[in-house]
């Protein structure tokens, strides 16, 4: 059953209270969770708790919108947040196993205007266009098979060999014979203090 204007609008008002403001990203982010959680049999979002896992690839409007409406938090393991730089989730039904993955359309902003003429605003325009435009037209939604260990609870802890931290849920790294955490094997975002353009803060006197 199509969902009604009423009820579309309920879901975007609760979305754009999470996020602040309206935004063509929070329509899209709507949209996408309304077509992945159909998709992986989830009915009622909000109800699913830990039965529900979605993996953002973007750190954008529409990841707020997703949280908002389904409840899945980073504390709970139920978002994973990749950052590719893509407007993409994959929604995935912990219990049925089934996985899909939602992206926006390359299209989509380009044809915006095609959906709202008389909107002179390419914004607001966007943000029109993305609550109309056909779900095949905006969205592309694609069975998912997601990689062993990503959605794994057990909680397995190891020592990184090299800083001595604690790593968690087999997020380590084997280089040769050693354990190594993400930042130790090469992946940190932080530069190395010898690269820092900046003095390193002062210690307090002891």
């Amino acid at each position: 059953m199509a969902l009604s204007e009423h009820a579309f609008d309920d879901l975007l008002d609760a979305a754009v209270r999470f996020h602040g403001h309206l935004c063509p990203g929070q329509v899209l982010g709507v949209r996408m969770t309304l077509a992945g959680c159909r998709e992986v049999g989830i009915g009622r979002a909000r109800q699913a708790g830990k039965d529900l896992v979605v993996l953002v690839e973007i750190d954008r409007c529409a990841t707020d919108a997703i949280q908002a409406l389904t409840g899945v938090s980073l504390g709970k393991r139920t978002l994973k947040h990749l950052d590719y730089g893509k407007m993409a989730a994959t929604f995935v039904n912990m219990v049925s196993g089934t996985a899909v993955r939602v992206a926006a359309r390359e299209t989509a902003r380009a044809r915006a205007a095609e959906w709202a003429p008389f909107e002179p605003d390419a914004r607001k325009a966007q943000t029109l266009a993305y609550r109309h435009m056909p779900e095949g037209e905006l969205l592309k939604i694609e069975r998912a098979v997601v990689r062993p260990g990503w959605l794994d609870r057990r909680r397995v802890r190891v020592c990184c060999d090299c800083c001595g931290e604690g790593i968690n849920y087999e997020r380590e790294v084997r280089v040769g014979e050693r354990t190594l955490c993400r930042p130790c094997s090469g992946e940190s975002y932080l530069l190395p203090p010898c690269a820092r353009s900046v003095p390193a803060p002062e210690e307090p006197p002891s």
